[in-house]
């Protein structure tokens, strides 16, 4: 037989049967498995370390799945995805085809919604418990997990507002460790900060909202916490319980460097050292070329401010924190408001930089068009994590940016290919743009290791031609342009084949086009977006606008959710790697070779 509990824990009835002081060894061994797990095969670390007992706790005393328990942000439910059927499974975390990172409804019925941005759980939960009391259903307990950086969005005080004015019979538990992926921020922190101390001096905020309020209490005490949650589960109407916890608990690395043990690649087991994992002189990552150049721009213009959403850390914001920490600006996750403080700056006369991931900006959507489009203001985003993210998965993709970006009046799009036009149009965007632009870049590594050259100016909607052909004509945006020249480089000087690259999405180089539809027999289009609505149906038209016959074969991403696997892995799934690419193209140039 196993060794220890775990191995004998295949669904949360299992821990119903042990004895309460056999839970704390239960999370012992649940936390090493986690450690052991992480370490090689990487994912996010610390939220999940810190959950550990509430985990159990939860599973202990609730008849889940029957029960409805939502995790938000999801990366927190590594244990609970470990306790209820995925344990043997669970080395295949974020690799292709294996388990999700997150909770997702189609992988269990214990994963009662997916969360992979944050905020969403009261909400959701509040919605089953209504639906429970619509169906008659009166003995499910619905809970909801957040963390205090989560609640602090505005998303989740609308479910609080709401939530307060019903008799709905739902549990929040606030799972306070005062950080994200960065520190937390704001009022509300300093707010809970206080109620740890047992220094607020005014009624607890929850109780002015209609929770049946409770805590501090250590979300670290398996007997205490078990204690509470069943004297909760007997009380009716809407609740709240504040935990103290300690994100990375168990591994002494991970609670002494909270912000990189969030998701920290590889490491040691034991000792919980990094790996090493990248050599010298390799290119950048493109958000540190992103937040070098900030502070290079910031310096000669005091007009420039940051902005991000509590991502300081993962979008190189951090660099304008630390050396002008009065113009840089995390607001905590609230990209709402990110957008519409950003706008009001520039109504001022500021030339704020707003830097989002590609995918949580889709959370802001109204906003972009209501408070920023709309009124012509020249805000400067740049999206972060643009095109396939890799392990993330589904929830985490920048695929949609170009496509529900590029319908809005008033806003420029575009893309770099590298590092040097990343910062060229960063220089070019605070030298007087009287609009909006919206700047995409992937997440990872760019292509030049000598990027750091003096800034020069980009013509807005100018593309470029990277080599000219006779026959075959490559368009490519951004990045995945430095695959289309290896490609060509790898076919040889072929005199057929011209790659261009275009760069703006909006406003397309039109002079450019008409001169490629009329010189060439055949167009590609590749982009790391989806293909309804973007780079190739822009292309495409144009074509019909100027009655052009010419054929325009679009390379994108097909109008499916991608799942999750390694960039690499992806891109093939998605037949926009190289070898499709240069199947395609030598299909073209040799039909008699080749089969469509």
């Amino acid at each position: 037989m196993p060794k220890g509990i775990l191995p004998h824990i295949n669904n949360p009835k299992d821990i119903r049967s042990l004895q309460l002081p056999q839970l704390t060894q239960l999370a012992k061994e649940l936390r090493e498995f986690i450690i052991d797990i992480v370490s090689t095969k990487e994912g996010h670390l610390g939220a999940s370390l810190g959950v550990v007992e509430l985990t159990i706790a939860l599973h202990y005393v609730f008849n889940t799945p029957q029960d409805k328990l939502i995790w938000d942000v999801g990366h927190q439910a590594y244990g609970h995805k470990i306790l209820t059927g995925r344990r043997d499974i669970f080395h295949t975390n974020r690799q292709l085809h294996g388990i999700s990172g997150f909770p997702k409804r189609a992988e269990s019925e214990y994963d009662d919604f997916g969360t992979g941005h944050s905020s969403t759980s009261i909400s959701a939960i509040l919605g089953m418990a209504l639906a429970s009391k619509l169906k008659g259903e009166t003995h499910r307990q619905h809970i909801a997990v957040i963390g205090d950086a989560s609640i602090a969005s505005g998303m989740a005080f609308e479910g609080l507002n709401h939530a307060g004015d019903t008799n709905a019979n739902i549990l929040i538990i606030l799972n306070d460790n005062a950080i994200g992926i960065d520190p937390s921020v704001g009022a509300l922190k300093k707010y809970l900060t206080n109620v740890k101390k047992g220094t607020a001096k005014d009624e607890n905020i929850f109780e002015c909202l209609n929770f049946s309020y409770s805590g501090p209490l250590n979300g670290h005490d398996i007997e205490a916490l078990t204690k509470e949650l069943n004297r909760l589960r007997r009380i009716e109407g809407p609740k709240l319980l504040h935990i103290i916890t300690t994100k990375g608990k168990g591994l002494k690395k991970a609670e002494e460097n909270q912000v990189v043990y969030h998701a920290p690649g590889k490491f040691n087991k034991i000792t919980g050292d990094l790996l090493p994992k990248t050599a010298l002189n390799q290119p950048p990552k493109y958000q540190d070329v992103f937040g070098h150049s900030l502070v290079e721009l910031a310096k000669k213009n005091v007009n420039i401010v940051g902005i991000t959403p509590a991502m300081p850390t993962g979008s190189s914001l951090k660099y304008m924190m630390q050396q002008i920490p009065d113009r840089a600006f995390d607001v905590g996750i609230a990209e709402q408001h990110a957008v519409t403080m950003a706008g009001a700056m520039a109504a001022e006369g500021l030339i704020p930089y707003c830097n989002i991931y590609s995918t949580f900006l889709q959370r802001a959507y109204d906003q972009i068009i209501h408070d920023v489009a709309l009124q012509c203001l020249p805000v400067i985003f740049c999206l972060d994590r643009a095109g396939i993210v890799g392990q993330d998965g589904a929830t985490h993709h920048g695929i949609y940016d170009m496509a529900y970006l590029r319908c809005i009046p008033n806003l420029i799009i575009f893309a770099p290919m590298n590092e040097v036009e990343l910062r060229n149009i960063m220089y070019t965007a605070q030298l007087g743009l009287t609009q909006p632009i919206a700047i995409r870049y992937p997440r990872g590594r760019g292509v030049m290791v000598q990027w750091r050259q003096k800034f020069s100016k980009i013509p807005i909607g100018i593309s470029q031609e990277l080599k000219k052909g006779t026959e075959i004509a490559v368009l490519s945006i951004g990045h995945i342009g430095n695959m289309v020249s290896h490609l060509l480089e790898e076919l040889g000087d072929s005199h057929k084949i011209g790659h261009y690259n275009m760069r703006f999405v909006k406003p397309l180089d039109t002079v450019m086009l008409r001169k490629i539809l009329s010189t060439y027999k055949q167009v590609i289009t590749i982009e790391d977006g989806c293909k309804i609505g973007g780079f190739g149906s822009a292309i495409l038209e144009y074509a019909n606008e100027i009655h052009s016959f010419v054929p325009i074969k679009i390379f994108g991403i097909e109008d499916i959710f991608m799942e999750h696997g390694t960039v690499g892995e992806l891109q093939k799934m998605a037949k926009i790697d190289q070898m499709t690419l240069k199947n395609y193209i030598n299909n073209l140039l040799n039909p008699e070779k080749y089969v469509r």
